[in-house]
């Protein structure tokens, strides 16, 4: 029995490693956000326009890159290799739990986690393409996060509620993690 379960995760492990080699990173955000070609899908229409808000509130391990801020690094990646143009996508994140201790500057991070905050290159590079970040500022004071201890760029909001609120006022469609 314990050689069987041996090889198992042994193919497991190899099936996996082989899935992997599918996923690259894309033409837009380096290093992050690694896609597959998908054949056979369907054309997106030549002049598609973007504007998507995220909802980020489950916080990585400390140390690591959240996931769902990578989910929107391959949104963008996924969209540019397919055609769409960089300038056709905007992107809103909205931050809030434990999370918003991710949007902070790396001494604060380090504070709360004595690890280095390995999401600020991710954040950079996602405001470079114009991806704008808002914090709860209900979940910040609840973590004692203040505007002085965030990363620069990332915006503090009343809350994540008024966030996604007022960005589905500006046309902003809510995509589901």
């Amino acid at each position: 029995m314990k050689y069987i379960l041996s090889v198992l995760i042994l193919f497991l492990s190899l099936s996996v490693d082989g899935q992997s080699e599918l996923f690259q990173t894309g033409p837009a955000i380096k290093d992050y956000g690694k896609i597959a070609q998908v054949e056979g899908m369907q054309a997106l229409p030549e002049k598609t326009q973007f504007k998507v808000s995220f909802d980020v509130y489950k916080m990585a391990e400390p140390g690591e890159v959240n996931r769902s801020l990578d989910s929107v690094a391959r949104f963008i990646n996924m969209h540019v290799a397919n055609g769409v143009k960089a300038e056709n996508i905007q992107l809103a994140v909205v931050v809030h739990g434990g999370s918003v201790k991710e949007m902070t500057q790396n001494d604060f991070y380090q504070k709360q986690t004595s690890k280095d905050n390995a999401n600020i290159e991710l954040i950079k590079q996602l405001q470079k393409h114009g991806v704008e970040f808002y914090v709860c500022g209900q979940s910040a004071t609840y973590y004692n996060v203040k505007n002085t201890d965030l990363l620069a760029g990332v915006n503090m909001s009343l809350s994540a509620m008024t966030a996604h609120a007022l960005l589905q006022q500006q046309g902003y469609t809510l995509n589901p993690f």
